[in-house]
């Protein structure tokens, strides 16, 4: 099997977005079999501060209109753990052909609270609590706004909301510069552009998402 890889970038650099675009683009042209279109499955609760990045990021995803691009969980309609089943057999009817990229918060190591990860492979719903979850997306993109370990649900309820605006803002804005027609007009980040070094080795350790609380990231390394 294919190792996958996450890469790390900090929010709070005003590269940001760009640095997103840039290797999300690079993980899209990498997927090594045909598709049509692109799903956007993006996970969380709207109920749970922490927990609704995801939808956060929907909503905003959800005013554009790009063709061949589908955008699932949004503030109004979530997909969380409790619809997350029926859902992705739902969309995988409807979308043969698609590209899905998995979008959700996380927790991880406190060095890494405030930064985004794009992974070459898919979240694991619920394997922090042992719960039977089918895998999410091909690609996968995960905001880090806390720290995982004891009492994740008081962090998740109480992380700042201004943290998860900020960071799904940098999502979204990541994202369109992909696929906004202006933008691919002016060939947006060619293949000679190049991010800051630390943002481009995939890291060895595991982050946790979350689907309605628990969504864990594997890293592909075995650690």
């Amino acid at each position: 099997m294919r190792r996958q890889s996450v890469f790390f970038i900090n929010e709070k650099k005003a590269s940001a977005s760009t640095q997103l675009a840039h290797i999300l683009k690079k993980c899209i042209l990498q997927v090594d079999r045909p598709w049509t279109d692109i799903v956007f499955v993006c996970i969380g609760s709207d109920r749970i501060t922490g927990d609704s990045l995801g939808p956060m990021i929907g909503h905003q995803l959800s005013h554009y209109h790009w063709d061949h691009i589908y955008i699932y969980g949004t503030l109004s309609f979530p997909v969380h753990a409790l619809n997350l089943t029926e859902t992705l057999t739902q969309l995988k009817t409807k979308h043969p052909r698609a590209l899905f990229i998995a979008v959700d918060a996380s927790l991880g190591s406190k060095k890494h609270v405030g930064y985004i990860t794009v992974s070459t492979g898919p979240l694991y719903p619920g394997a922090g609590v042992h719960k039977d979850l089918p895998s999410v997306g091909d690609l996968s993109i995960t905001g880090i706004l806390n720290t995982s370990g004891a009492f994740e649900h008081f962090l998740l309820q109480t992380t700042r909301l201004s943290s998860v605006v900020q960071m799904a803002d940098t999502i979204t804005a990541g994202i369109a510069q992909i696929f906004s027609p202006s933008e691919n007009r002016k060939c947006l980040l060619p293949d000679t552009w190049c991010c800051p070094a630390e943002t481009l080795p995939p890291f060895p350790e595991k982050a946790t998402g979350l689907a309605a609380l628990s969504i864990e990231l594997y890293s592909g390394n075995g650690s």
